[in-house]
């Protein structure tokens, strides 16, 4: 009965931390769905977060294929022994409160990944892995989502430009465009929240999976539910600093830009979902606002700070599995 109590307490606590870093990850990526239109002003930081927060739960609701990815597509979920699953969700908070200190809009997803990945590693062997997903649906991605983000949202951009130049009346024009992006705002916050929660109700499915408390790795209803609350009262405390990166330090952007970007990086994000990629909503709505300020103008962008957050991205995964080894290590020998 004791031994019962005591698994079960375990696991209850190993849920609790993935679920504060869920509140983190909401924390740390509020910047990646309403910096634009803050930035252009088409919504009060008030509005926009609470737009975000109540669209991040419907996303949530919306499907579980990148939960599957996480649950058996990396390794088998076997290997995600308890001890792996509490370094993997440390790692991934370390990462996140670092770089919210350096004011830095790094990636949750690949944060969590890493983690999942080193623990899995440094727990079995590397031959366990399954590299042909984590290349597909990971590495790849990370590097062609901001370009894709960039060309499209180039091209909305460039689109909604062309469709309004005959207007006479271009503060009725901007006015026009702010009214949209209220929805684009929406609609990249349904995305968001169809990717992001989805990474830690594949977490938690493994908790409740390795500590026998349900049958089959497949995740419950409430779990997903819980997800996407929490994700959504993480993105309603969410970080300030990191909206200030990428709303006015990137690129400058126009309403017409607000929504191009906006709206390509939703695009990506909802087919990511879709397809059962744990895409990073950083990398794709970093490479669109880059995309909708460069459309403007090829100084429109701040490539230099756009350097330095493609170098965090670039030692977040390598970074979080080995931070999740050395964790692992230490729980081991407790």
């Amino acid at each position: 009965m004791l031994s019962l109590i005591h698994v079960n307490l375990s696991a209850y606590a190993l849920i609790i931390l993935a679920l504060i870093f869920e509140f983190l990850n909401g924390f740390h990526d509020t910047a990646n769905t309403v910096a634009t239109s803050i930035s252009t002003k088409s919504l009060g930081p008030f509005q926009a977060i609470s737009i975000a927060a109540i669209f991040n739960i419907i996303g949530a609701l919306s499907g579980t294929a990148v939960a599957v990815t996480i649950i058996s597509g990396f390794a088998s979920p076997v290997y995600a022994t308890p001890n792996v699953l509490c370094a993997a969700l440390l790692s991934a908070i370390s990462w996140n409160i670092i770089t919210w200190l350096f004011a830095l809009p790094t990636s949750s997803s690949h944060a969590l990944i890493g983690g999942l990945v080193g623990g899995i590693i440094f727990n079995a062997n590397i031959r366990v892995i399954h590299f042909k997903v984590l290349l597909f649906n990971v590495i790849l991605p990370m590097i062609v989502s901001p370009i894709l983000g960039f060309i499209l949202s180039m091209f909305i951009a460039v689109l909604l430009l062309k469709i309004f130049s005959n207007n006479t009346k271009p503060r009725k024009t901007n006015n026009i465009l702010r009214e949209f992006q209220v929805l684009s705002t929406a609609f990249l916050s349904y995305s968001h929240g169809a990717n992001d929660s989805q990474k830690t109700i594949g977490i938690i499915t493994l908790i409740l999976f390795n500590f026998k408390l349900i049958g089959t790795a497949t995740a419950p209803s409430w779990v997903i539910f819980i997800c996407g609350l929490f994700l959504a009262l993480g993105t309603f405390f969410g970080g300030i600093s990191i909206i200030k990166t990428l709303s006015t330090r990137v690129a400058k952007l126009s309403p017409s830009g607000g929504v191009a970007s906006e709206l390509s990086s939703a695009i990506l994000l909802l087919i990511a979902s879709k397809l059962g990629m744990p895409l990073s909503t950083t990398h794709a709505i970093s490479g669109a606002i880059m995309g909708a300020g460069w459309s403007g103008s090829k100084y429109g962008v701040n490539w230099g700070v756009v350097k330095s957050m493609v170098i965090n991205w670039v030692l977040t995964l390598p970074s979080c599995i080995l931070i999740s080894g050395f964790i692992l290590h230490i729980l081991n020998k407790l």
